[in-house]
């Protein structure tokens, strides 16, 4: 077992090279049983030059084991409606339309947590960081290229998602774009929200930036790509 430190926290910009090397390696590791392909390298710089192009409206969560290293991740993005989301790129779906009389849309992606590491409440921690956005109207929405291991435990824990197509292979699994309406989350949200502080909440509600969120763990699963 793997020990994070007790904190979850925004993730600097410096850091998105190791977010990337972190998001690449941990998919194949789970998904391809740890067999890269050959252009490792090349998926490793696409994925930071697509986080760097977000990260001005965008936060990154990460937990850290003691010596530094990323444990586990998320990151929710409002999106402009001119940056290319990874659901339009993979799949070829517009997301305007989809929905109707949507308030704010956010994407949610980079959520993974390291193999050999099992909780699920970190998993329902990084959740709520990702969704509390979301969910402060009831016409906000966001987009997600999801596992499909992952979308079947998010059904179990209460998230309500639907499916906008068929899924492909992404970064060694079997990925599925869906969208995450606020009915789809709130009851999810309402439920577990106290395993995040109040502030963090608060912080991560009125923009997406925040330097740290404290948690009440120590600890420390799948992948939204």
């Amino acid at each position: 077992m793997i020990l994070t430190k007790n904190y979850l926290e925004k993730l600097d910009q410096y850091q998105l090279a190791d977010l990337a090397e972190f998001i690449v390696s941990e998919n194949y590791n789970h998904h391809a049983g740890e067999v890269a392909p050959s252009d490792y390298r090349k998926e490793v710089k696409s994925i930071y030059q697509q986080e760097a192009d977000y990260y001005d409206n965008s936060v990154v969560y990460v937990a850290k084991d003691y010596i530094g290293q990323i444990s586990a991740s998320i990151r929710v993005l409002r999106w402009n409606y001119m940056d290319l989301l990874p659901i339009q790129k993979i799949f070829g779906i517009n997301p305007l339309h989809t929905i109707e009389n949507s308030n704010d849309i956010f994407h949610i992606g980079r959520f993974a947590i390291k193999k050999d590491v099992r909780d699920i409440k970190l998993l329902k921690q990084l959740m709520i960081c990702a969704i509390a956005p979301v969910c402060q109207h009831e016409n906000n929405v966001a987009f997600a290229e999801c596992d499909s291991k992952l979308l079947r435990t998010l059904a179990l824990l209460g998230i309500k998602a639907t499916q906008l197509g068929e899924a492909v292979n992404y970064l060694g699994s079997e990925t599925i774009p869906i969208a995450l309406e606020y009915s789809g989350l709130i009851g999810f949200y309402n439920k577990y929200k106290g395993l995040v502080t109040e502030d963090t909440l608060v912080q991560t509600e009125t923009s997406p930036v925040h330097k740290s969120v404290v948690m009440d763990y120590y600890q420390h699963y799948y992948s939204f790509v």
